[in-house]
């Protein structure tokens, strides 16, 4: 339903802030569906072998209501956070702390999504546009980081998307350098960091 499609007129996608509405209904719809499953499925996770561990970890929880172990693989959840938490720490172990934080947000004046807006539209009531958008610019930029080494040779990286109050994405992407192309001297960062007004022209 939320699929654009040409040559067929969609109502629903020219809703503005009620296409919205509808987006965020549906997903909490999807998102009680899972937990509810979740819920009633306690003996899939094994949940009553966490409970010790759980004890211990919190020993100051009221006795009200029944506990529910969520799935590492429900995103956001504490499991999940803290095995991406572990997941990464390691790169920290093995090649040291990060050489660099980049940054990339979606520009909803990329002619891109200009292009493909209707009449009346503006990017924030696309934001499956704006979304494909973000990730093939995001792709692109993967390519000129790690496989271009356009900042040098990346032996190790990590990065988050995140969508803002606005509704456009962006990321953040820790990076570790290889020994050889590490920057230790102001002259190495001015070559790699702009923080400078463009020319218009």
């Amino acid at each position: 339903m939320l699929q654009i499609r040409e040559n067929q007129r969609s109502i629903l996608l020219h809703g503005g802030k009620l296409l919205q509405q509808y987006v965020v209904d549906n997903y909490v719809k999807i998102s009680t569906m899972q937990l509810r499953w979740v819920r009633d499925n306690q003996r899939t996770f094994r949940a009553d072998w966490y409970s010790g561990v759980l004890d211990a970890l919190d020993a100051n929880t009221d006795d009200i209501g029944q506990r529910v172990i969520l799935p590492p693989s429900y995103t956001g959840s504490p499991r999940d956070m803290l095995q991406r938490y572990h997941d990464a720490m390691p790169l920290v172990q093995k090649y040291g702390k990060p050489d660099l934080f980049t940054t990339m947000t979606c520009n909803p004046n990329w002619e891109e999504i200009r292009r493909n807006l209707k009449p009346g539209q503006q990017a924030h009531d696309m934001r499956d546009l704006t979304t494909r958008v973000f990730h093939c610019k995001f792709e692109e930029l993967k390519v000129d980081l790690f496989t271009k080494g356009v900042l040098g040779k990346v032996v190790a990286h990590v990065h988050v998307i995140e969508f803002q109050k606005r509704g456009l994405p962006h990321a953040h992407i820790l990076i570790i350098l290889h020994e050889k192309d590490k920057l230790r001297t102001p002259d190495d960062y001015d070559k790699v960091v702009r923080a400078e007004i463009p020319d218009e022209s």
